[in-house]
């Protein structure tokens, strides 16, 4: 078995999409996920058809797969307005050839009853088009493993699942709770996961902007956990320490080396 390793845009998010995605295949990588590059993610829910295509169109000229598009829910529009819009930027995603959309679920209390129901709905949706949608840890309503597998039980769908990303568990918690500590019991609900790190100072002030293995996770431990739970992948890179160009093509290829030993040391791959 061989787990796709693939990197969000995120780290060059001050370059345009396109020459993201020429720095991002350069680093090695044949898979991208689709994030905001100045303040606006290139396919959303108000994409039309031509800006759609020129996505596809500039991740195909550098030769990357746009395999996973980050998402919203636009609960402040109510139930049936966030599941209209969800469904739009579902379509809009299979039209991008992605396989996954990244939900980031909702810190704000007053959506959190309506949340699981939107979700559902969209998943129903998603099913049709043979796209799943991952939930990853991004406070609030996901904050840890605890709230995302009673999360997934609620939706209840096989087009829902969790997007683990132990850097975030380490930042919304300020190192309190350890993702070590909780992925076996995620591992099985895990249908893609996130390679970042988290870097807490003397006072427990958390930095995610942190190469792989330069901070508080284990991704030895990591890995292991969510392979032998079952999962098979795919893993983005979301994060890098270094915020120059050069600096960044450097991070992006030494974490697919990094993480690719990793894995092969399990016996993975």
């Amino acid at each position: 078995m061989e787990l796709v390793i693939g990197s969000t845009t995120r780290p060059l998010n001050a370059l345009s999409f396109a020459e993201a995605c020429e720095h991002i295949a350069s680093a090695g990588y044949t898979d991208v996920a689709v994030f905001a590059h100045d303040g606006v993610i290139p396919v959303n829910t108000e994409s039309s058809s031509n800006q759609v295509a020129a996505t596809k169109k500039a991740a195909a000229q550098a030769g990357v797969n746009p395999s996973m598009l980050l998402g919203r829910a636009m609960l402040e529009h109510g139930v049936d307005g966030a599941v209209d819009a969800y469904k739009q930027l579902l379509d809009n995603a299979a039209e991008l050839g992605a396989k996954w959309i990244l939900e980031l679920g909702t810190g704000k209390k007053e959506y959190y009853g309506i949340y699981p129901e939107v979700m559902r709905r969209a998943a129903e949706h998603a099913e049709t088009l043979d796209l799943g949608i991952s939930l990853k840890p991004h406070g609030g309503i996901s904050l840890t493993a605890k709230e995302l597998i009673d999360l997934y039980h609620q939706i209840n769908h096989p087009a829902f699942a969790i997007s683990y990303d132990p850097g975030n568990i380490i930042h919304y918690t300020r190192g309190e709770v350890r993702p070590e500590e909780e992925v076996d019991d995620i591992a099985k609900y895990t249908s893609t996961a996130i390679v970042k790190d988290c870097a807490l100072d003397s006072e427990n002030n958390p930095n995610v902007q942190t190469t792989a293995g330069d901070g508080e996770v284990d991704f030895h431990r990591i890995l292991s956990g969510l392979i032998g739970g079952g999962f098979t992948g795919p893993l983005y890179v979301e994060c890098v320490g270094s915020n120059t160009p050069e600096g960044i093509d450097r991070d992006l290829a030494f974490t697919l080396g990094y993480i690719r030993g990793i894995l092969s040391s399990t016996g993975c791959c």
